[in-house]
């Protein structure tokens, strides 16, 4: 009977092993990536609305690259100067290049920022940005499938319309495919975002 003891701890072995290779690979560390494999689990599905008031979904980047950022019209500093750091990048590729990729701008404020309000803001970035908003519905889908925190601060208790708002502050870049391919952080210079895009962007 000894040999079927030894059978059975070996199999209990081998199960907790795979059990434990299971949890790893469904598992994620706080910005997303996958622990064993290190494929970052960022992005997926959203509905979101345009300047023009068009619904626009993923799907509609399909076949081109998407350089997704996050933020809010109201935004001191952070967010108009990550914005005007991807459009100076953009304008520093090659022209073939640069048509490849759709620059996307989403709202982490959907309470204040409107379709067209958001829209009207990024077009002083550069003429090619995308901005989206839509219901807090529909952007917490968006921020949660991209792995983005953000969270009001400094709340105006006379004035619920005076606040600020704490958000991740990367931007990704999206294969053809929608899948991620880098993630690019607050800091860099246009220089250096440009030549990111240069070696991905195919």
């Amino acid at each position: 009977m000894r040999w079927l003891k030894t059978v059975a701890v070996i199999l209990a072995v081998g199960l907790i092993a795979l059990g434990g290779r299971y949890l790893l690979l469904s598992s994620h560390d706080p910005v997303g990536t996958t622990t064993t494999t290190g494929t970052a689990a960022i992005g997926g599905p959203f509905t979101l609305v345009n300047g023009d008031g068009k619904t626009v979904t993923e799907a509609d980047f399909r076949g081109q690259y998407m350089l997704i950022y996050f933020g809010y019209t109201f935004c001191p500093d952070v967010c108009p100067s990550t914005l005007g750091t991807v459009g100076r990048a953009l304008d520093m590729l090659p022209a073939d290049k640069a048509a490849k990729i759709e620059p996307v701008f989403i709202t982490v404020d959907p309470e204040r920022d409107t379709p067209k309000m958001v829209g009207e803001y990024v077009s002083h970035f550069h003429p090619r940005f995308h901005g989206l908003s839509g219901s807090p519905e529909q952007v917490r889908a968006a921020t949660q499938a991209y792995r983005v925190y953000a969270a009001k601060v400094e709340e105006d208790p006379n004035d619920p319309t005076a606040y600020l708002m704490d958000h991740s502050a990367i931007a990704y870049l999206m294969g053809p495919d929608g899948t991620f391919l880098t993630h690019l952080s607050h800091g860099l210079t246009a220089e250096q975002v440009a030549e990111i895009m240069n070696k991905r962007v195919e």
